[in-house]
């Protein structure tokens, strides 16, 4: 199995659309797409995926998860919301999508709310989360060589590697129903 650091550095986790990335005039959804396109285009498991499409935007704005667009083009705040909607649909249906980002999108009218600086708070998580994730990696690459070494009398690469999949897919289903659970104290919030 390859070193962890290796495999995560091809994931290439640290692309986002930063602020500066985001054009200052509204643009078209093709160009939106196109913008997606080419930041992503490392991130994508397979050539074959597409990682963002009309029918995907025509979807989102469907389901009013962002506030509407004005003659078809898409401003810098939605080209925000939309990014969001790409980090969050890897975890959370399109139900909690709405849900969570709902405050922002009321927020939109509002002039004392910057979507901007949110956003940037955001991407100083988004960034830590990454130093943080490829530190927990290594740790769990680690851990599964060890108990495949301790209860299996051999170190068989195989079976490291399927103990470290399931290990991390563990761990992926503990933080999504953690989400959930924070989707669903957000929901019964905005009820009241």
């Amino acid at each position: 199995m390859k070193e962890m650091n290796e495999i995560v550095r091809k994931m290439a986790l640290e692309k986002y659309i930063s602020l500066e990335e985001i054009p200052q005039i509204d643009l078209y959804m093709d160009q939106v797409i196109q913008l997606f396109e080419n930041k992503y285009a490392e991130a994508k498991r397979n050539e074959d995926e597409k990682v963002l499409t009309k029918t995907m935007i025509n979807n989102y704005a469907k389901g009013k998860l962002f506030f509407p667009v004005k003659n078809k083009k898409y401003s810098k705040e939605h080209i925000i919301l939309i990014s969001l909607i790409y980090q969050l649909k890897g975890g959370l249906s399109i139900n909690d999508i709405k849900t969570t980002l709902d405050g922002l999108n009321k927020r939109e009218d509002d002039s004392d709310f910057e979507l901007e600086g949110f956003y940037n708070s955001y991407l100083k998580i988004f960034n830590q989360n990454i130093t943080d994730f490829q530190s927990h990696a290594e740790l769990k690459q680690e851990e599964a060589r060890d108990q495949i070494a301790h209860s299996c009398h051999e170190s068989e690469e195989e079976l490291q590697q399927i103990l470290l999949i399931t290990s991390i897919v563990q761990m992926s289903n503990l933080y999504r129903r953690l989400a959930e659970r924070l989707v669903d104290e957000l929901s019964s919030k905005q009820e009241k």
